[in-house]
């Protein structure tokens, strides 16, 4: 997909990311918010992954670990086909299976996550069962830098360099807030690409809302044959809304009528600013 469609993609999801939540009075607004140009760029440009092949034992697998941000997810798959939109005007209500993590009662979701440190140890077992079936699957996931005081993770990361898991790639969103207080201030992580090379992989930063940045990195895969790959995006929780960005509260915070007006408003206005840019 062109660059220009990508980004405007990316505004017009988190668009209708703010529309569903509220809608459901329900939600984790600024992760949502933080991961959404991640996801863009891998389900409209890298993963052979589609509602045509997800039955196929060689589509590429997308695990989002981090579970609580599943609104983003939602309104990709939607986007891509999986289930009609407007499913999702029913998020959070009684009786949807549209509930506030993901689950594999919705089409194109491969595993149930939620509890944090699960998504990568799955990832592993994937990547090393299509190792040895010889297929070209890839396998994704997405992780919260919170998420990553479990010890889950770490041991997942010994096993993946130890089988040589050249097709799993890990995503830090590293927004740097987590639920109650600033990563630093409750269990900091740096230096984590140290940390993450001294295990055995590969590792990258890059702009985590940089669409070109994004497609760079992940066409670029593996990117050391024979280690996993894990790419630290930086990413601004609360992105693309002026009052939200870096604002611990919109962890799970859910906008009234006029701050969802207001939000929508910036997103409108940037969505023109492209169209400029574009002509």
């Amino acid at each position: 997909m062109h660059i220009e469609n990508l980004k405007r993609k990316s505004i017009e999801s988190r668009k209708k990311i703010l529309k569903y939540i509220f809608n459901a009075k329900a939600g984790h607004t600024g992760g949502s918010l933080s991961i959404l140009d991640i996801l863009n760029v891998l389900y409209n440009d890298v993963m052979n992954v589609s509602p045509e092949n997800f039955d196929s034992n060689t589509r590429d697998r997308f695990i989002q670990s981090k579970g609580h941000c599943v609104e983003a997810l939602y309104v990709v798959l939607a986007d891509k086909g999986f289930f009609p939109e407007e499913d999702l005007l029913t998020l959070c209500q009684y009786n949807s299976p549209y509930i506030g993590h993901p689950t594999k009662a919705i089409p194109g979701i491969e595993q149930n996550t939620g509890g944090l440190g699960h998504g990568l140890p799955i990832c592993a077992g994937a990547a090393l069962a299509a190792k040895k079936d010889n297929s070209p699957t890839k396998v994704f996931t997405i992780l919260g830098d919170g998420e990553m005081a479990e010890g889950s993770n770490w041991e997942a990361m010994m096993f993946a360099a130890h089988y040589k898991l050249d097709n799993l790639c890990a995503i830090l969103d590293y927004n740097k807030l987590q639920i109650t207080a600033a990563n630093e201030d409750v269990m900091g992580l740096e230096p984590i690409d140290q940390k993450l090379e001294a295990f055995g992989w590969a590792v990258k930063h890059v702009d985590g809302h940089n669409i070109e940045k994004l497609l760079e990195t992940f066409r670029g895969l593996p990117l050391e044959k024979g280690k996993p790959t894990f790419i630290i995006a930086h990413t601004i929780k609360g992105k693309g809304i002026s009052y939200m960005e870096n604002v611990l509260k919109w962890h799970h915070g859910v906008p009234s009528k006029e701050q969802y007006d207001m939000a929508i408003e910036e997103l409108d206005k940037q969505l023109q600013e492209l169209e400029t840019v574009s002509k």
